[in-house]
């Protein structure tokens, strides 16, 4: 057996059933376009952790970032792991191999008066509820599109995130949150939930104009005829509406970035704003947000001053 037909099995048999779809097009991805061309045609039985670490710096050389390459080597890894499972190789080669040092990714900022600015852009358009909601919560594209009624209650002004939306292979699906900690319960500010009773209205109408092309899926954000909204779409309308108000261009998930800054630089603890954007851990919260620790840091070296009665000199 090849590497190739190990991995084609590995996808089949083992990833895919385990899963979700659009991770598994993640898998897909990176096996056809880069483990199989380097490593497909090697023995399974024969490969060797010089061939895995060749495979590697060969794709830094290229061009790949430090956490790609990880990630090439994190799908090598986890298939190998289940060929020794199998017994169909005595070690799994690919955990003897060293690995590009990883840099730690710190998420954009964004400052209240660009949030406030952000609102200003989306404000009466059909995209407003969508923003608004996802700068005040965190939540991901994905889970916002995929909110129905059912799970707001805007009396209690909170929501259940239960599934996230996603499209693989031009078929939108609903899946699993990302991991256990994404399945949660979600405060909605009151400011947001005057918000979403107005878009409830305009889907209400929306749903007489569109009349027998309705398509009732009961979501909180859909076309102009009930279907889901797709990620892409509301991207692109996003980033329409910025530049129609001369805001600079963000990317939709810059919005849950700034909602954890935004918490953050107010104070809340990082604990609870790991369970806001449903973290998996608190380290993932502090890494991915680190710049915003040291004015925290400065804030409390402040209060303590405060408390102590000590006055600068």
């Amino acid at each position: 057996m090849t590497v190739a037909a190990d991995l084609d099995r590995w996808l089949r048999e083992s990833a895919g059933p385990t899963t979700r779809a659009k991770t598994r097009q993640g898998y897909g991805v990176i096996v056809s376009r880069h483990l199989v061309p380097s490593l497909g045609h090697v023995p399974l039985a024969k490969l060797t952790p010089d061939q895995v670490q060749a495979m590697l710096n060969a794709r830094s050389a290229a061009g790949l970032s430090p956490q790609t390459v990880r990630n090439l080597h994190a799908v090598l890894r986890r298939a190998l792991n289940q060929a020794h499972r199998w017994g169909l190789v005595p070690r799994n080669v690919a955990t003897l191999v060293d690995l590009p040092r990883s840099v730690c990714y710190e998420a954009p900022a964004i400052t209240p008066e660009q949030a406030r600015a952000i609102l200003g852009a989306v404000e009466g358009d059909r995209m407003e509820a969508l923003v608004t909601l996802t700068l005040a919560t965190g939540l991901r594209q994905g889970e916002a599109l995929a909110l129905r009624w059912s799970d707001v209650d805007l009396d209690a002004g909170s929501l259940t995130v239960r599934r996230a939306l996603s499209r693989v292979g031009g078929e939108v699906r609903f899946d699993e949150p990302k991991t256990a900690r994404s399945r949660r319960m979600v405060a909605i500010p009151a400011s947001v939930v005057g918000v979403l009773r107005t878009h409830r209205k305009q889907q209400a109408q929306d749903q007489l104009w569109a009349g027998s092309r309705w398509q009732e899926h009961g979501l909180l954000f859909t076309s102009s005829i009930g279907t889901p909204m797709t990620g892409g779409d509301g991207t692109k309308r996003f980033q329409a509406l910025l530049k129609a108000a001369d805001q600079p261009r963000l990317r939709f998930h810059d919005l849950r970035h700034g909602c954890a800054s935004l918490l953050l630089a107010q104070g809340v603890h990082p604990r609870v704003v790991m369970e806001q954007l449903g973290h998996s851990t608190i380290t993932l919260t502090m890494n991915v947000y680190s710049h915003v620790i040291p004015a925290l840091q400065r804030d409390a070296a402040e209060r303590m001053d405060a408390m102590l009665g000590v006055t600068a000199s």
